[in-house]
This record gives structure tokens, sequence and C-alpha cells, in this order.
């Protein structure tokens, strides 16, 4: 990782952050266990047809929304992590698994696996979504949440105003991470941000050309101060969907061939308090996502270089080139 641009008065003045940062959907997806019972997020009927041992294997074709690991979607410029979770049923432990209609890995070692890579980084920063829980009491919670601090310990950021947190703040402090969870116990965590700093409004769409409309509303819509903002460029199966392409999966169905459209979507985006934040989307490694958020962020970098109390400085990913912008206003 190096630094495109840190000018003198960079460290002086109270600045408000402005991110563009790359994102998965249902991040751990890549690995989904068959063997597993079916997750609790599924409707009772399909945990009755997944009995018959050919089902599984097509909800995989359909669960599965990622080819990358987290360490190789890191290390393709991935900051931004979105996570689901549940408990198994039979276990009589605590032991908390990701889901996405089947059992995914333990999180805890999904955990370990991002750890492992920000020692190996200490000046990235990411950001991990825990947004649904399935199965899970109050019990549950307080165990996932001792295996996070665990993880991840002081390099946890504590929640505090969003344009607070700028890319030196967390380089001073030596804190890459920040934990945003949609449960209420994260009002006893001071390392626990509320679900509502990170909004994700979701389109619910088979449609491209819908999901591209509802992409630029909700950009127009979204808050201008006090909250990140994820636009999931993402595309989501009826289940007449599936019904008809049973066998092709989502991959083939819906991905391949509207990914280049949602790109050119992206091309056209810029950062700022009311443009694009963080951008997720499935299969992140079928386009170059990373190649167009780094154009994006070369071009504001030109477009603001030498103009008067504008501080600002870009992120190279490892092996890759700038996937975070962090902007600064001086006051």
């Amino acid at each position: 990782m190096c630094l495109l641009t840190v000018p003198d008065g960079f460290r002086q003045g109270e600045p408000a952050v402005l991110v563009i940062a790359l994102g998965s959907h249902d991040s751990f997806s890549y690995w989904v266990d068959e063997k597993s019972p079916v997750g609790p997020d599924q409707a009772t009927a399909i945990k009755r047809l997944a009995k018959i041992s050919l089902v599984k294997k097509l909800m995989k074709k359909w669960s599965v929304t990622q080819n990358l690991t987290f360490k190789e979607q890191l290390e393709s410029g991935i900051r931004y992590f979105d996570l689901r979770v549940s408990s198994k049923p039979g276990e009589v432990e605590k032991e908390i698994y990701f889901i996405h209609g089947l059992f995914g890995i333990r999180v805890w070692d999904g955990l370990m696996e991002i750890n492992s890579f920000l020692l190996q980084h200490p000046g990235e920063v990411i950001f991990l979504d825990f947004n649904h829980f399935y199965a899970m009491d109050d019990s549950h919670h307080l165990y996932l949440i001792s295996k996070i601090l665990k993880a991840f310990g002081s390099k946890l950021c504590p929640v505090q105003p969003v344009e607070k947190v700028t890319l030196q703040y967390l380089w001073e402090l030596k804190q890459q991470v920040l934990i945003f969870y949609h449960y209420p116990l994260y009002q006893d965590y001071s390392f626990l941000w509320p679900g509502n700093k990170m909004p994700a409004p979701w389109a619910n769409t088979t449609n491209v050309h819908k999901l591209l409309q509802f992409l630029e509303t909700t950009l127009r819509e979204r808050s201008q101060y006090g909250t990140f903002h994820v636009s999931q460029a993402i595309l989501t199966p009826r289940v007449k969907t599936i019904a008809r392409h049973l066998i092709r999966g989502l991959k083939n169905t819906l991905v391949h061939r509207n990914l280049p459209m949602i790109l050119n979507w992206v091309k056209t985006q810029k950062p700022g308090v009311m443009g694009v934040n963080i951008i997720t989307s499935d299969f992140v490694e079928l386009v170059d996502f990373a190649a167009t958020v780094i154009a994006l962020n070369n071009l504001l970098l030109e477009g603001n270089r030498g103009k008067k109390n504008c501080f600002f400085s870009a992120v190279v990913p490892y092996e890759v080139s700038s996937s975070l912008l962090f902007w600064y206003f001086a006051p």
C-alpha cells in the first residue's frame, strides 16, 4: 500500500471524510456446505425440499454470490464486507456461521483470515457490516461480539461522528476496522457502530434498468452528513427466475449479462456528499471494478490538485491501486 498524495497541511483542521470504496455482496458465500442443514433464512417449503440431495446442489448455484475468498477479495481491493450470520440447528455450542441459504464457514475463521491480512498491511482500513442475524438470541450475540473483540482488539474503531473518521485519524490511533452491527446490543459496546450508520437500500429487482434508476434515486436521497452509504449494484432473482433457470444459477442467469451495464453506470459516478460512497457487487472478479474506481479517484485527485483548502489522500490497496479515497476539506 502507498499514498498518492499527502499535502503538507494534511494533519491540520477538523476534516470531513468522503470515501469511495469497493464492497462485495454476501461476501462470505464463496463456500457453502451442501451437507449442512438448510439455513433458518429459508422458507419451510424449501427446507422440506432440501431433504432431496439434488435440491441442495441447485440451491448452491443460487446461494453463492462470490468466487473469491476473504483474502483474495482483500487483495483485489474489496474493503466493505456484507455479512449474514446464524447459529446452526442442533449444535450445543454457541458457534456462529455465515449463512446464505446454506451454511458457510465459521465466522471466527473468516475474522482470522481478515485479521491476518490487516496484520500484514497495517495501513489498510475495512468495514464489516453484520446486517442479518438468524436463530440468534442474546447469548449468541454476546458470543459473536466477544469473538469480534478477540479477533481485532485495538484495531477496532469506536463509534464517533462519521465526519471525524479520516484516514489520518485512523492511522494515528492504529485503528483498521469499523464494525456495523444491526442489533440492539450494539448500544453496550463502544466499538459497535449502529446499523443506521451504514444504510444499504435494496432495489429487489431482476431488471437492470430499474436497478440503475433505483441507485440514482437513493443517491439523491442519501443523508448528506452522519452516515456512510452503500449502493447495492446487485440483481435479485424472483422465485420464477430460479424456476425458469434452475440449472444455470445466479451468475449465468443475472450477473454475467448485466454486469457490463452496471459497470458503465459506475463509470459515470463521483464521490462526494451526494455521490457514490460504497459500491457492492456480486462476483467482484468478473469485471474490473477496482480499475474503474481507481479511474474515478484519479480524476478527482486531478480535479482538486492545487485547490485551496482541499486536503485529500488516496489509498492504493495491496497489489491493486486506489480503491479508497479520503477527501479532506479544511475549515
